[in-house]
C-alpha cells in the first residue's frame, strides 16, 4: 500500500521528534540458537578469508554479487554515482536484477518459488511471514552471527543501544533473517493529509476540528466555487483506492492501525470488524453520496490524482508534501491536516512512526558466496558516512561540508538546475522505496530549510500530542503463520471488496451485521487471537 514518495531519508528528517520504541519480542529471542538453521551455522570467530572486518576495501580481491530490488524507473542503477562510489570503496561489484515497483512483489514471489535466487535482497519489503517461512527453509540465512561476529559494528551498536530493535527483528526461532530501516526521529508512518491553503483562504474557513466540521467544510468547497473559476470542478476529497487515507482517517475513530491494533489495556483487535471501522465506512459513504469524495477514487492512479491537484481542483489530499500534489515550491501555505474528532471517546489518534520499518529491507540468501563481505557492505549504510552517501549523494555533488568536524553541511546548486529531489533520484537508489540504513537529525545539520522547520512545528502542534505507535513488528510461529496466512488470504480480499462496496453504496451499511458475521466466520476473531499471542510474547 505504500506509494512512491520523492522524499528522501533526508526529507524524513523534517519530522524530527524522538519516538519511543515499544516493540514486542519473545522472551526467548535473545541469544537463542534453537532454529532449523542452527546446525548449519559456521563460526565467524576468525576473519573470513579475504574479507576485512575494518576499513576499505572490504575484500582483498574484487567480487561480484547479484542484487534484486524495486526500481521506480528514474535512472539506470549501473550509472548511479552512489553505487559507483560504493563499488570503488568496497571492491564489491553488483549486478542488478531489479523489477518495477508495481510488479516487484510478484517477481519476488516467483524468485522464491523457482529457487533461482539473487545473492542479496535490497529494499525488498520482506514481510514477517516471508522472513519466517524462507528463513526456516534455509533460503534466507541468519544474520545475527555476522552482526555479533564483527562484520557489522554499526548495526551491533544500534542493537546494543536499542535492544527492542533487535527483539523486533528476531523471529521465534531466535534468528534475524532481515534488517530494518531505522529512523528513531521519524513521526510520519504514512504520508499525512493536507489542506489546499488557497481553498481555506477563499472560503474564509478555519481548519476543521471534528468530523462534522470536516463534512461542512468539504460541502462548502463543492458548493461555493472554492477555486474561483466559475466551474463546478472542485474535488473536496480525493484518494487512490483509499490506501493513502485509510490509516489517517481511521484515527478519527480511535483506531491507529489498519490491520490489527492493541488498545490501552493490551488487548489486540482485528480492525475491519471493529465499531470504529464501521464509523470510518459510514463517514466515507456519506461523503461519497454527496460527491464530496472523488468518484474516481477506485479507478484513478496517483499520477491522475496529482494532475487534479496541479489543476487547483483538490481541497483535501494525501501526499508526502503538499507541493508534490499541488505543484509549486515548498511553502507554508498548505496546512497539514490535524486528525479530527468523531463521536468516539478518546478520538482522534494518530499512528506515528515506530522508529523501524515493519518489514525487512535487506536479506542475504543461501546462494550468496560471500555473506561476511555482504554484511560489511550493508553495515556501512548504518553509519553516518554511509547514510550520508546513500541519502544525499557523494560530497561536492549536491552538498559540501561547512564544518566537517561538527558534520554541518550546506547545499550546492543542482547540477544543470532543476528540482533537487528529482536529481537526487538519479544518483542514489534510496529514492521512492524503503531501503536498509538509518536516519538521524545529524544527517541534516545545516541543510534544513524554513519549510523543514515549519513542518516540525505542524507535527508538534497537530500530531505528536495524539500520537501512538502502531501495532509493533512481531513474528508468529511457523504454525501460527501458516494458519494466519490461510485466513488472511481470504479475509483481505473480502475486506477490500466490502470496503469499496460500503463506501460507494453498492452494499448498504444496514447490512453491517451480516458483514460482521461473515468476517467472524472467516476467522476475524482468530486473527486477533493469533496476534494477541505474538504481542504477549
Amino acid at each position: 500500500m505504500k506509494k512512491v514518495h520523492k522524499a528522501s531519508s533526508l526529507l524524513l528528517c523534517v519530522t524530527l521528534l524522538i519516538s519511543v520504541l515499544t516493540a514486542c519480542g519473545s522472551p526467548n529471542n535473545e541469544g537463542s540458537t534453537n532454529g532449523s538453521n542452527a546446525g548449519n551455522e559456521t563460526s565467524t570467530s576468525s576473519e573470513a578469508e579475504g574479507v576485512s572486518k575494518e576499513g576499505f576495501p572490504i575484500v582483498s580481491e574484487p567480487i561480484t554479487l547479484k542484487m534484486m530490488s524495486q526500481d521506480v524507473g528514474v535512472a539506470d542503477w549501473t550509472q548511479m554515482p552512489v553505487l559507483q562510489e560504493m563499488e570503488k570503496l568496497t571492491g564489491i561489484k553488483l549486478q542488478f536484477q531489479n523489477a518495477p515497483l508495481d510488479s516487484f512483489a510478484t517477481k519476488k514471489n516467483l524468485v522464491f518459488a523457482s529457487g533461482d535466487l539473487p545473492d542479496i535482497f535490497y529494499a525488498a519489503d520482506l514481510k514477517p511471514a516471508e522472513q519466517v517461512t524462507y528463513g526456516s527453509q534455509g533460503v534466507l540465512i541468519p544474520l545475527e552471527k555476522y552482526i555479533d561476529g564483527g562484520y557489522a559494528p554499526n548495526i551491533k551498536k544500534i542493537f546494543d543501544d536499542h535492544p527492542d530493535i533487535r527483539k523486533s527483528f528476531t523471529t521465534p526461532d531466535g534468528h534475524i533473517y532481515a534488517l530494518p530501516n531505522i529512523d528513531l526521529a521519524a513521526v510520519w508512518y504514512r504520508g499525512p493529509m493536507w489542506y489546499n491553503g488557497k481553498f481555506l483562504k477563499s472560503l474564509g474557513a478555519a481548519e476543521p476540528k471534528t468530523t462534522e466540521e470536516l463534512y461542512a467544510y468539504l460541502k462548502r468547497v463543492k458548493d461555493e466555487d472554492a477555486n474561483g473559476n466559475g466551474k463546478e470542478d472542485e474535488i473536496p476529497l480525493t484518494s487512490v483506492k483509499l490506501d493513502d487515507l485509510r490509516m489517517y482517517f481511521l484515527g478519527f475513530w480511535g483506531i491507529y492501525d489498519e490491520a490489527v491494533y492493541a488498545d490501552k489495556d493490551g488487548k489486540v483487535h482485528y480492525t475491519p470488524q471493529e465499531e470504529g471501522y464501521k464509523g470510518y465506512l459510514t463517514f466515507l459513504n456519506r461523503l461519497w453520496k454527496e460527491e464530496l469524495l472523488d468518484h474516481e477514487t477506485f479507478s484513478q492512479t496517483d499520477e491522475q490524482k496529482k494532475a487534479k491537484g496541479k489543476n487547483n481542483q483538490v481541497a483535501v489530499f494525501n501526499d508526502y508534501f503538499p507541493y508534490f500534489t499541488l505543484g509549486g515550491e515548498p511553502s507554508e501555505d498548505n496546512p497539514l491536516m490535524a486528525p479530527v474528532q468523531s463521536e468516539v471517546a478518546g478520538s482522534p489518534v494518530y499512528g506515528k512512526h515506530p522508529g523501524i520499518s515493519a518489514n525487512g529491507t535487506f536479506a542475504i540468501t543461501s546462494s550468496n558466496p560471500a555473506p561476511e563481505a555482504t554484511m560489511r557492505w550493508v553495515d556501512y549504510l548504518y553509519s553516518y558516512e554511509g547514510a550520508t552517501l546513500f541519502n544525499q549523494g557523494p560530497e561536492d555533488l549536491l552538498w559540501k561540508y561547512k564544518d566537517k568536524a561538527t558534520h554541518e553541511k550546506e547545499w550546492l546548486p543542482v547540477p544543470g538546475g532543476g528540482d533537487r529531489e528529482e536529481y537526487r533520484g538519479k544518483i542514489t537508489p534510496n529514492y521512492g522505496i524503503l531501503t536498509p540504513g538509518m536516519n538521524s537529525s545529524e544527517l541534516a545539520l545545516g541543510l534544513r530549510s524554513e519549510f523543514d522547520l515549519w513542518i516540525d512545528k505542524q507535527n508538534a502542534e497537530k500530531l505528536t500530542p495524539i500520537a501512538k505507535s502502531p501495532y509493533p513488528n512481531v513474528y508468529l510461529t511457523n504454525e501460527e503463520q501458516t494458519e494466519a496466512s490461510a485466513l488472511l488470504s481470504d479475509l483481505n480480499t473480502y475486506v477490500k471488496q466490502m470496503e469499496a462496496k460500503f463506501v460507494t453504496g453498492q452494499e448498504s451499511l444496514e447490512n453491517w451485521d451480516n458483514y460482521l458475521a461473515q468476517i467472524k466466520k472467516m476467522g476475524g476473531d482468530r486473527i486477533a487471537e493469533l496476534y494477541q499471542s505474538a504481542y504477549d510474547r
